[in-house]
């Protein structure tokens, strides 16, 4: 899939944002854009053509972005199309659905040409491995067994569909730690992807069990949060967890240390 057959819909109030973002795509060789001021008419356009990347601002003048990507999401056609938001918002409370929701990136506003350069190529690996995966040297990642963990629904399969797309088809999904152990007394896994914020067993305790008291203490456990607060960001790190990555996920990242952790090499 090359970068001028995809559709991007561009959804920005600011007449000058707008030209900004268009023509950053522009410059990285996206062709088919449609420019929108308001999420109303850009979610009734694609009602009739389903977009490839939303890229959208978060306060705009009918809804949030917060509101766009959920209905987005609750409509079975659009539930899968890639969104990125522009925003100089930092409350959790518009934040946190986007992260859920899965969104691929969120960039601040005013950003720079290498934020939302980095921010597309990420998107677009993503879809262009999501639709045309490049084949594996080996089939070792083909009998991976991954284990995710987040009480997100929209979270875990944006995962999942970054495991397959890479070429890990063997994952199990578990909605809070309290599962994750159950399925863990079953099964032994290569890797466990977990959120951190999560119901009943958060990460953390999850993964002081695993290396504790599970009897694969070894397993690579990657940990998958939105907090920020240091204190508990270091207590994350000394329970053992391999890797800390931001949400929303960078999908190069999780590419690349999901090969190392399952391969010892880099993809």
């Amino acid at each position: 899939m090359n970068l001028d057959e995809l559709l991007v819909l561009v959804i920005e109030p600011s007449k000058l944002q707008r030209t900004i973002i268009i023509d950053y795509l522009h410059e990285v060789g996206l062709q088919e854009i449609e420019p929108f001021e308001q999420a109303g008419p850009a979610l009734e356009r694609m009602q009739h053509v389903v977009p490839d990347i939303v890229v959208s601002s978060m306060h705009l003048p009918d809804m949030t972005g917060t509101e766009l990507v959920s209905r987005m999401r609750d409509t079975p056609a659009l539930m899968d199309v890639t969104f990125l938001l522009i925003s100089s918002e930092t409350h959790y409370r518009y934040l946190e659905p986007i992260r859920q929701a899965g969104a691929i990136a969120i960039l601040p506003k005013p950003f720079c040409k290498e934020e939302l350069e980095t921010a597309l190529r990420n998107t677009m690996h993503y879809i262009r491995d999501l639709h045309d995966p490049e084949p594996q040297e080996s089939d070792e990642l083909e009998f991976m067994q991954v284990l995710i963990v987040d009480d997100s629904p929209l979270s875990r399969k944006f995962v999942r569909k970054s495991m397959n797309s890479i070429g890990i088809e063997q994952v199990v999904e578990a909605k809070d730690g309290a599962e994750a152990l159950q399925i863990l007394k079953q099964r032994r896994f290569d890797l466990v992807i977990s959120d951190y914020n999560m119901p009943n067993i958060d990460g953390l305790e999850l993964v002081e069990h695993i290396r504790h008291y599970s009897d694969q203490p070894t397993v690579p456990v990657m940990m998958i949060t939105s907090e920020q607060n240091e204190k508990r960001l270091a207590s994350i790190q000394s329970a053992g967890v391999s890797a800390i990555c931001n949400k929303p996920l960078d999908y190069d990242t999780l590419k690349r240390l999901v090969r190392q952790f399952t391969t010892g090499s880099d993809l």
